[in-house]
């Protein structure tokens, strides 16, 4: 039995069944795919690339092995991806010889050559722009044909800035890519399927929560800022939340959470939550340069005169939106006189430390506070 979760580009691009089910659109092959995305949603992306350099070689059957094959895909791909760093797609660079036997190297070599002109397309002109076309397009996860997605991606070296049908911003870094339904406005849950980075904007909508779908993991949030690191290669997923709150949970829970429900591990402002995909470990951390979250109305002066440090660390914390945990009765006869207004952030906790005789420490993003008190 083939576990298509464990496939990359090149196992599908050489499946065939997979071959059959792009080529030949059969009605049970498409009920079959359409269910297995809809299991593996975290798959779309890659199942959509593959498909494109499948409809576009429509290759005929040689009696090459597989293994040849697919060493000589995997070699272009690496290729391919050289060029696109160096910037330079419009000159591939020219492929490597192969030790293999001279008929079947030229019928590799024809292999590579289209294969990597379907890929150079993909390169170039990148994924289809937020329209309606002819072209293939990403599989669909839900119960909608597979035609039903749009999709964007950044090829430039610059931040790319998308708006969506319900006013949110996705501002793609280069080389990233994200897709969603045509019909994103009325469905239950606003879904984004994304691979790389980039800084989320979302319109507030609490009757339909906004979901970002980045390899295993699922983003819920109904209004905030927050950027998400998560290309396809890499081994940590990083998500730092800027404003407002966000619960993140495995998509193998995604059944059991229901959409309005806050369960998931929630994040907040000036906190990252880091998933580790070898070891399926998360891990909450405090950004390195934490930033108000208050209002720019409100006063952000932080000038003490023999003020309580309870009051002091009370008013950072709401400030940075940071939960600092200290003992009332080891502090309560401890004041602070200084001016913080300018200082970053773990600065004013050193010198409010320094002035109560403490120390910190960062414990699962929040700051504790250690001291023996104040005489």
């Amino acid at each position: 039995m083939k576990d298509f979760r464990l496939y990359d580009i090149a196992d599908f691009v050489m499946d065939e069944d997979f071959i059959r089910w792009v080529q030949r659109k059969d009605p049970v092959d498409n009920l079959f795919w359409e269910n297995w995305l809809t299991q593996n949603p975290s798959r779309h992306l890659i199942v959509a690339e593959a498909r494109q350099i499948v409809e576009f070689v429509q290759l005929e059957q040689q009696p090459i092995a597989p293994a040849e094959i697919r060493s000589e895909i995997t070699r272009v791909l690496t290729t391919i991806q050289q060029t696109k760093k160096k910037d330079e797609p419009e000159h591939p660079r020219e492929l490597p010889t192969s030790p293999l036997r001279p008929a079947t190297r030229i019928r590799l070599a024809i292999v590579a050559a289209i294969a990597a002109a379907a890929i150079l397309v993909l390169i170039i002109t990148g994924f289809p722009r937020v329209t309606h076309h002819a072209g293939p397009q990403l599989a669909h996860t839900g119960s909608q044909p597979l035609a039903d997605l749009i999709e964007k991606n950044n090829p430039s070296d610059k931040p790319l800035p998308v708006d969506l049908p319900d006013g949110s911003i996705i501002t793609l870094s280069p080389g990233s890519r994200f897709a969603y339904d045509k019909k994103f406005n009325a469905s239950a849950t606003r879904d984004v399927y994304f691979s790389g980075e980039a800084f989320f904007t979302i319109a507030k909508n609490p009757a339909r929560p906004f979901r970002v779908l980045t390899g295993e993991l699922i983003t819920r949030v109904l209004g905030t800022t927050f950027t998400i690191h998560s290309f396809e290669k890499d081994t940590i997923v990083r998500i730092t939340v800027r404003t407002g709150k966000i619960s993140v949970y495995p998509q193998s829970q995604a059944k059991d959470i229901p959409t309005t429900s806050p369960d998931g591990l929630i994040v907040t402002p000036n906190q990252q939550l880091v998933y580790h995909r070898d070891e399926k470990k998360f891990q909450k951390i405090l950004i390195a340069k934490p930033l108000f979250i208050v209002s720019d109305t409100v006063d952000h002066s932080m000038i003490y005169e023999d003020t309580p440090v309870e009051q002091v660390f009370d008013q950072l914390g709401k400030y940075y939106g940071i939960n600092i945990v200290y003992d009332n009765e080891l502090l309560h006869k401890c004041t602070v006189t200084a001016d913080l207004t300018n200082e970053p952030f773990y600065h004013k906790l050193d010198l409010i430390c320094r002035a109560i005789g403490a120390s910190y420490e960062i414990v699962d993003a929040q700051v504790v506070i250690q001291t023996n008190g104040c005489q």
